[in-house]
């Protein structure tokens, strides 16, 4: 019997010794380090193979020094790490330069600028969208990270940038805890319509109630994002550590598998690995 590998595409390491993260003094239960050895002994243990590390919007003046300590940590014999996601701030008449300069590190296979922490407006300047069509072509992706109230905002990013292959985070991020199937439903079918959009299966046991959740609690979100999207627009993500305000790692894990229970061991290979790789053309 052969395992289906696993790429983890969304994977966060906190080392407040190397980089500032302002963020974490109002989040009192990862205001932490979350270092790789911590993550990669839980990751083996759960068959995971490679892993996307996902920036974590550290300082502006910390963002292309994370992308250098991640490509330390890449270069470690047997490191599970073989690809990144960097911040950046696409709002910015910088942001063609700093495109250039990523070019040099092939470790970058795409950015994220986290759109539910700044005005709803900045995604809609013209020089934002401006930015954000500079990746067609490149190769490299852009991460979607919004509210479901936001995510017409998002489409409407997607359709100016047809050539950009965006990634939707955390399945649209549901309020599963305060219910939120219904308000969120039809948002995803309409963004699912865009053909360059892929989502992410991650996050979502962060959004359920920490002390209640089941596998049932998650079922109708994640399976609505499978059936909208297709096997062949899926990722999976563990979102560690966000994820352990939900159960950790291997409850996330375990909880993904039996979502996936009676699925075709080719289309959990697409979601677990096939369709990573040819995306951010992993080895």
């Amino acid at each position: 019997m052969s395992l289906t590998s696993m790429i983890d595409t969304h994977l966060h390491l906190i080392d407040r010794s190397a980089l500032s993260y302002p963020w974490l003094s109002g989040v009192d239960a990862l205001n932490r380090d979350f270092p790789y050895e911590e993550y990669a002994l839980q990751a083996h243990r759960a068959g995971i193979t490679q892993a996307l590390h996902m920036e974590v919007d550290v300082s502006p003046s910390d963002i292309e020094s994370e992308s250098d300590y991640i490509a330390g940590l890449a270069k470690r014999e047997g490191s599970l790490i073989t690809g990144a996601i960097s911040s950046c701030r696409p709002e910015e008449h910088g942001f063609a330069a700093f495109l250039d300069r990523q070019r040099a590190n092939p470790l970058v296979k795409g950015f994220r600028r986290v759109l539910h922490v700044v005005p709803d407006d900045l995604a809609e300047s013209a020089l934002f969208r401006e930015n954000i069509s500079r990746l067609g072509g490149t190769g490299y992706t852009f991460d979607l990270c919004v509210l479901p109230r936001q995510i017409d905002k998002a489409i409407a990013l997607v359709d100016l940038a047809p050539n950009v292959q965006f990634i939707l985070d955390h399945c649209g991020v549901p309020d599963i805890e305060g219910d939120g199937l219904d308000a969120w439903r039809g948002k995803i079918s309409d963004i699912a319509g865009r053909p360059n959009v892929t989502a992410k299966i991650s996050g979502v046991v962060a959004y359920a109630d920490a002390r209640t959740w089941r596998v049932e609690t998650l079922e109708p979100y994640v399976h609505h994002v499978i059936d909208s999207f297709g096997w062949d627009r899926l990722v999976w993500g563990s979102d560690w550590p966000v994820c352990t305000l939900g159960g950790g790692l291997a409850t996330w894990v375990a909880a993904t598998h039996a979502l996936l229970s009676g699925c075709s061991d080719g289309e959990k290979a697409k979601l677990f690995s096939e369709n990573a790789k040819r995306i951010w053309n992993l080895g």
